[in-house]
């Protein structure tokens, strides 16, 4: 019951949701939270059976792939360095520096966007949006291309963001840059928070180590409608102020609202008017990527880096709701990076290191928890009575959605897997570090 009630909400309250499952217009799909709407998806494939089409694609990036009408759209960084081959040394092996050199520097960059027949796979346009000479370095972890587009299902219009280095909005028709934006701040790592859109918003957090707001645009122009300061932050070391999670936008008593986490606070704003609504102060936790999911009654947070948690939030309160509108927590085994998934009063998460976890979403009462092989940034999907693990190293990991753990199948891919997938029409839409893909498990 809360299931359906759930995509009730999300389909009237998140303006980019899609009509079927004909589209899949945002980060984590139409409601935001990694349902697949498909009763089938595949379940076995690899490098040599079960995909339809494999396209390398330029540059890099970790922004999922959006789709609609029969094309994908994705976003990419062409890097250019003096030293090529010192730069791909640095991409393999950064990991094994010091947590303060693993930073990757470039002379230049250009952010593109793609567009691919979903069909063929066959690349149509490569529109360049932005150039810049001597970016400001970013973590090995990251790219400049990390935040998923926003496809207008409805217009046809694509907004594309890459934090601080620019905003703009396509006419995907024409391939024509209708506006551009660009909302400076400090990221230090690189860009990470995707952009929602609610009506005729584009909201986009914009959380860095020099400044923390909330800005709200209007579709057609570009022009700034609403912005809003975060909350004061206690922690006096700056690094400690950056944040990088998506907006949820959901409905509760008839009334919007756009749930935004960021470092020490959870926060619940008007998305028309920019207004705080509510805030729970979660500790010192920052550098927040998951997105929240919501399950018609309980709202579940993550509190990001430092010792990550997971909270269950009554989303229907007014202004400091700490002491009185947290259900329950859960410490053991939380992801910094990847979001939760809910299904069938079950909500699943994988941990960075590779733990996987079922709860009850109403409780928090730990189902299961096994440990998969590798580590984990993509956000589960779930669909067709499965859950979807990915990992870095290229390996999809299915399990039964029940109560008890039950892997049904290890799949594996060339590169390196940290976008989270799509499903679109019964396929998944896999992107590594090289390649798109369409698995098929017809």
């Amino acid at each position: 019951m809360r299931s359906e009630v759930l995509l009730a909400i999300l389909l009237m309250a998140v303006g980019a949701s899609a009509r079927g499952a004909e589209a899949w217009p945002q980060f984590r799909g139409p409601t935001g939270q990694g349902e697949a709407q498909e009763e089938r998806l595949p379940l076995e494939w690899s490098e040599s059976e079960g995909i339809k089409w494999k396209a390398p694609l330029p540059g890099r990036g970790w922004s999922s792939p959006v789709v609609a009408n029969g094309r994908i759209w994705l976003t990419t960084a062409v890097e250019q360095a003096q030293d090529e081959a010192k730069r791909a040394e640095l991409l393999k092996s950064y990991e094994k520096l010091p947590v303060n050199e693993q930073f990757l520097r470039f002379d230049s960059i250009s952010l593109r966007v793609i567009e691919v027949d979903f069909e063929s796979g066959k690349i149509l346009r490569e529109i360049n949006l932005f150039e810049r000479e001597s970016p400001p370095p970013i973590h090995g972890l990251n790219t400049y291309a990390s935040p998923t587009p926003v496809l207008d299902t409805e217009t046809g219009r694509l907004f594309c963001h890459f934090g601080t280095f620019g905003t703009c909005c396509i006419d995907t028709h024409t391939g024509e840059i209708v506006w551009k934006r660009q909302l400076e701040l400090d990221h230090v790592v690189g860009p990470g928070s995707s952009p929602a859109l609610y009506k005729n918003l584009l909201i986009i957090p914009n959380d860095g180590i020099d400044r923390q707001y909330i800005a709200a645009l209007d579709v057609a122009t570009g022009k700034t409608v609403w912005e809003q300061s975060r909350p004061p932050i206690r922690e006096n070391n700056t690094d400690h102020h950056k944040a990088f999670a998506t907006p949820l936008v959901i409905e509760v008593d008839g009334r919007p609202q756009a749930v935004i986490p960021g470092a020490q606070w959870f926060v619940a704003y008007d998305p028309l008017s920019g207004d705080e609504l509510w805030r729970i102060d979660h500790g010192s936790g920052f550098s927040n990527i998951a997105r929240p999911v919501f399950d018609g009654q309980l709202l579940f947070l993550n509190t990001g880096l430092g010792k990550a948690q997971l909270w269950a939030v009554l989303p229907d309160g007014a202004g400091d709701v700490t002491e009185t509108h947290v259900a329950w927590r859960e410490t053991r085994q939380v992801p910094a990076m990847s979001s939760p998934a809910l299904s069938n009063g079950r909500l699943y998460m994988v941990s960075d290191g590779g733990v996987a976890s079922c709860l009850d979403s109403e409780t928090g009462k730990t189902l299961w928890r096994e440990r998969m092989p590798g580590k984990y940034s993509a956000s589960p999907l779930t669909g067709g009575g499965r859950v979807y693990f990915w990992s870095h190293e290229g390996r999809t990991n299915v399990v039964a959605d029940s109560n008890k753990f039950e892997l049904l199948s290890q799949n594996d891919v060339d590169g390196m897997l940290m976008a989270s997938p799509a499903a679109i029409d019964g396929d998944l839409l896999l992107r590594t570090d090289t390649s798109l893909y369409r698995v098929t498990g017809r």
